[in-house]
Formats: C-alpha cells, structure tokens, sequence
C-alpha cells in the first residue's frame, strides 16, 4: 500500500481550499475504513470481493465513483455490528434508524457522529435568536431515531441548556393515514400539541424549540387560538425541516406563524447529518438553499439517468448523498429526494441544493410530510 499522511479531521479543516480538504479527508477516510486493523467488517469484505485496493485507488472525491451506487438494501438487516469499524471496538455504540416508516428499516451506527454533526450546526445559529444555556422544546420523533438525542446534545452544548421532549412516531402517523382515520390523525396530532403547550405553560422558560413544520404549524395556530404567539411565549430561534419546507411554507410562516421569532431551515437525515441553509426571506422570495456539512457529508445534484454526472447550475437533479466520517463511510447513494443544483455562497463554498422534494420515480409511492 502506498503509505499516507494520517490527518485528523481538525487538521483537514485548516485548508484553505475546499476541494484539496475534501480530497484530503476522503483519503483519511478510506484509508481508515479499509485498514484491516480500523476498518468495518463490511468495507474489508468489500474490498476483498472487489478484487481492488481503495487505499491505493482512491486518491480523490472522483475516485470514490469506483464504488459505484451504494445500495438501500445493505443498510436493512443485520447484523449491524458489520458496520462497526474495529478502530472504535469498545467504545458505547448508539444504533438508530433512517426511514422505516413501513418495512424493516434502514439503520445506521454512531458513536459520537451525531454530537458533531450537531456542534458543526451549532456555530450557524446566530447567539441572539438561540441564546447560549438556553431551554430547548423538541417536538418531532424520537425513538429509534437520533433527532432526540441531538437536539439535546445541542442545547447542552450551547451553554448546558435543558431540552424538553415531546415524541412523536411517524409509523404510528403513517397507519392512520393509510387507513383514512382522519378523526385519529387530528386527535393524535392535537394530543401532541398538548403535551408542547403544556411545557411552555409549566414555567421552564423555555427560548429555542425545533419542530417539524407541519408540528411547527400547528403549534403556532394552538397558541394563537388562547391568544398569545410563539414569539410572545418566550421563544426566539426555532430550527426545522422536511421536504414540505417549501418557500411558500417559509413565506407563510414567516409572516403569519412566527410573529418575529428566528427560525432556520435545516435538510438531513440519520446518513448525512444537517445540511444548513444559506440566508432566506424578502430579498430572495424565501428560497431555501441547503449545503451539507462537507467534508463530513457531500450532496452532489445529479443526471437522473447517469448518476455520475452532475445536472447544471440552476437545472434539476436527484439528491446524491456521500458520508465521510470514521464511524461511518457510505460513497454515492441516490437518496428519495431531488432538486435544483445551486452555486457556492460565502459562508458555504461548495455546491448546494434548492428546492428539496421527493424523488420522481418515487413521489407516487411515496407518503411525505406525515410529521
């Protein structure tokens, strides 16, 4: 094997230019994860059916395309500790699942992974809109899913917050839309407005919330209904996401829900981590940019029929996701979403992605915004 200069992630983030870092990084990360000594068992076996050395191969983030398309099917099943690079053997491993809202449902593991995902995220929001040992309100799933364990971990990162909260389960949202039990959806719905209303009434002062949108929405049409917003109840800087966060819908919210509280919109998932979003409201109609945490996570706009290529600037693609981290190395795999490829912006120099929504040759099949 041709011998490499380890570096740690610190180190990558000191290159000034953004492509040589994540050519650097994707090299530490293959070298790590195909090391018989570091690696995970799937990535050796791999390698060994493959027939090839990524260590000798893949020397930039084009290389990775010798991978070709990472498949759904190998993140459904076990037994996960397969995907446990032996570098980390022994340290506390969290499991936790992506999708999965019918079948058996993909799963990812992490060990700190989704802590500094949301630490990176952290330095985007602005101290006077989420103010450092704030109170937080989560409302949105948890379970399985590792949204509740990060939203925590971030207000206890900024400042020792506490945060509060409320679960949802989206299986249990995705039978009642199936069946049609309408009368059930609302009535589950209300009752977890309920349980958020009834926190921000017990005297926590609580000032930062995350929320779905469709959770968000209804939250601030509850509050409204006993006379009072979101803003006059004491919370400043609100986070959301989902593939419903349209333009319209950060318009709308903007100026009816919000009555002047921040709020930002993010795009992510258990695999990638948070893509943040470049600025929005009047000066650009509320359009929503999102750029990935790279070099951790790259998302790469491409050919619906030639997934390695990239679509235009301005042009429509699918959502191609490539994670990078030493607990977890997953090149090239073609998410459920697509939208429009967008140029670098001056806090994020790389691509990024407008106009999130579900993928085409899914959207039929395909049951969005349930939360």
């Amino acid at each position: 094997m041709v011998a490499r200069l380890s570096m740690t992630f610190e180190q990558v983030s000191t290159i000034s230019s953004p492509r040589a870092a994540l050519d650097a990084w994707v090299r530490e990360v293959v070298d790590w994860h195909f090391d018989p000594s570091t690696g995970s068992p799937f990535w050796l076996e791999f390698a060994k059916r493959a027939g090839w050395d990524p260590r000798r191969e893949v020397n930039t983030f084009d290389d990775l395309k010798r991978f070709g398309s990472f498949e759904d099917e190998w993140l459904r099943g076990g037994p996960v500790q397969r995907w446990i690079p032996k570098g980390l053997a022994g340290k506390p491993v969290f499991v936790f699942e992506t999708g999965g809202t019918t079948g058996i449902p993909k799963t990812r593991v992490a060990c700190e992974d989704f802590r500094i995902d949301y630490e990176i995220f952290s330095e985007t929001l602005p101290d006077e809109h989420f103010p450092k040992g704030s109170n937080w309100l989560m409302l949105g799933p948890s379970g399985p899913r590792r949204l509740r364990l990060s939203v925590e971990h971030l207000a206890q990162y900024r400042g020792g917050g506490i945060c509060f909260c409320v679960d949802l389960d989206p299986r249990w949202v995705i039978k009642l839309i199936k069946k049609g039990w309408s009368d059930h959806l609302h009535a589950y719905k209300d009752h977890v407005i309920d349980q958020a209303v009834t926190i921000l009434q017990a005297g926590h002062d609580v000032k930062c919330m995350f929320a779905t949108p469709k959770l968000l929405e209804a939250f601030a049409l509850r509050l409204e209904s006993m006379g009072t917003t979101i803003r006059k109840a004491g919370i400043t800087g609100i986070f959301s996401g989902g593939t419903e966060f349209t333009p319209q819908w950060n318009r709308f919210a903007h100026e009816e829900l919000l009555d002047g509280a921040y709020m930002t919109p993010t795009y992510g998932n258990t695999l990638m981590g948070l893509a943040a979003s470049a600025p929005s409201g009047p000066h650009n109609n509320y359009k929503i940019t999102y750029y990935a945490p790279q070099p951790r996570a790259v998302i790469e706009v491409v050919d619906f029929d030639d997934a390695h290529k990239r679509v235009e600037y301005g042009e429509t693609g699918r959502v191609k996701l490539t994670t990078l981290t030493k607990e977890f190395f997953m090149p090239g795999f073609l998410e459920r979403d697509e939208g429009e490829r967008e140029p670098a912006c001056d806090r994020y120099p790389w691509d990024g992605i407008s106009g999130v929504r579900p993928y085409r040759g899914f959207a039929s099949t395909t049951t969005v915004g349930v939360y």
